[in-house]
């Protein structure tokens, strides 16, 4: 699977806040908070659903990915959404091991997994 996502009976904005604070936990933090319906609306678009794509990064592990390999800054920061689909609330991300295996680098590789097992412990632990 390409994605890692759960459910969850909290509003878009008790996630985001819970999610917050088990990123601090891990060192991540939050660089950007885009609010995806906002910005359509802005547009003139009629986009009814809240969607928020939460950016964050770890500075040390962000440090060591790169030096490992530059191209892995492509997939840098990593992404987690939050958003409403069918009366509840979603929090997911693509899986860093995921895309980090598209660069065929085997270095990188379980350093992705150990990224994303923290990053799923704190999706996990904000639901």
């Amino acid at each position: 699977m390409f994605d890692y996502t759960v459910g969850t009976d909290k509003s878009v904005e008790e996630a985001i806040q819970g999610l917050e604070e088990r990123l601090k936990e891990e060192k991540f933090g939050v660089l950007w908070n885009f609010n995806i319906k906002e910005k359509l609306q802005e547009k003139g678009l009629d986009f009814q659903k809240e969607f928020k794509v939460l950016e964050v990064c770890n500075p040390q592990e962000a440090f060591r990915v790169l030096n490992e390999n530059e191209m892995a800054g492509y997939f840098l920061p990593c992404k987690i959404v939050v958003y409403e689909d069918s009366g509840q609330t979603r929090i997911g991300m693509p899986k860093p091991s995921a895309l980090i295996s598209l660069l065929n680098d085997e270095g990188l590789k379980q350093f992705a997994k150990d990224i994303e097992v923290r990053l799923i412990s704190c999706i996990d632990k904000s639901i």
